[in-house]
């Protein structure tokens, strides 16, 4: 058997060894999610609030067919404005791996090379799931059977409103996948609050999700939970105004042949255009609030051990 190709910060090694709390964090955020500078400059934020917060940062990357868990600035800095780097989930992580690749890790890879780190609390933006128009493309994101697989515990702002999001819960049901709403008992929809969606589960603080984890791992469920964090009040977009944008890139991301992996970023991309920025602003605010509930459940999942 080969060795788990795991090359650990020091920080995160020393974290972990030590039992303090660590949150996974994504790449894809950073290559595919955000214009530069702000990708890097947002990466560096949000690494800062989970350690002023009392947690550890772990952001995940695959660099030179390694899986790295935790960056150093150098590292950060490079993969802001890299070329030729993949986008990784499940199905190519072995292919990235094995020929030496570079790669940022999507929510399901991520969450996949957190649980081989050890690290059981991931925060992100937003999770994929059913795409519009799926009776034709058939276009469903692996992260949301990854939920069902392994787990680890993501805190998201929902799921990315360019989605058919009625048919993401369904799926996420049909898969026995746990969603919870903190603070909430709507389905936020990334850049709003709410998604007119009921959630199917709520909890009103870190620790009820943490002994909710806890429960699931007693009873030996397979999976993780989706925490469904709204963005704050402040900072969202209302649905009914980002609706308008969304239907109008959807077509023409269907008019232009846009498909796979490629749909997403150039959705994100067109709503940074349509919306003159404010959706980036938006973003960048739910991820800085999705890593603070993220620490805050790690380090009750650390005082309940």
């Amino acid at each position: 058997m080969n060795a788990l190709p795991l090359v650990l910060s020091a920080e995160v090694r020393d974290a972990l060894a030590s039992g303090k709390a660590v949150v996974a964090l994504e790449s894809t955020i950073i290559t595919h999610g955000m214009p530069w500078p702000q990708n890097v400059s947002t990466a560096r934020e949000v690494e800062n609030l989970v350690r002023a917060e009392g947690g550890v940062p772990a952001t995940i990357a695959i660099i030179s067919g390694k899986i790295h868990i935790g960056l150093d600035d150098s590292t950060l800095e490079w993969l802001g404005t890299a070329k030729d780097v993949m986008k990784v989930s499940r199905a190519d992580l072995a292919y990235a791996l094995s020929a030496g690749r570079h790669g940022s890790t999507t929510v399901a890879a991520t969450m996949i090379c957190a649980h081989l780190a050890g690290i059981g609390v991931f925060a992100t933006g937003g999770i994929g799931g059913v795409h519009r128009g799926v009776e034709e493309t058939m276009d469903i994101s692996a992260d949301l059977t990854e939920f069902a697989r392994t787990p680890v515990a993501v805190v998201c702002a929902g799921a990315k409103a360019l989605l058919d999001l009625p048919r993401t819960l369904e799926f996420l049901e049909t898969q026995g996948v746990p969603v919870v709403g903190y603070e909430t008992s709507d389905f936020p929809a990334f850049w709003s609050r709410s998604s007119g969606l009921p959630v199917p589960l709520r909890a009103d603080s870190a620790k009820e999700i943490a002994s909710m984890i806890s429960m699931r791992a007693t009873l030996g469920l397979d999976g993780g939970v989706v925490v469904a964090n709204p963005v704050p009040a402040g900072s969202e977009i209302p649905r009914a105004e980002m609706e308008a944008f969304i239907t109008q890139a959807v077509e023409e991301a269907r008019r232009d042949g846009i498909t796979g992996k490629a749909v997403t970023p150039y959705l994100l991309s067109r709503m940074l255009e349509l919306t003159a920025g404010r959706s980036l602003e938006t973003n960048i605010a739910l991820v800085l609030n999705n890593a603070r509930l993220a620490t805050h459940i790690a380090l009750a999942l650390g005082a309940k051990a």
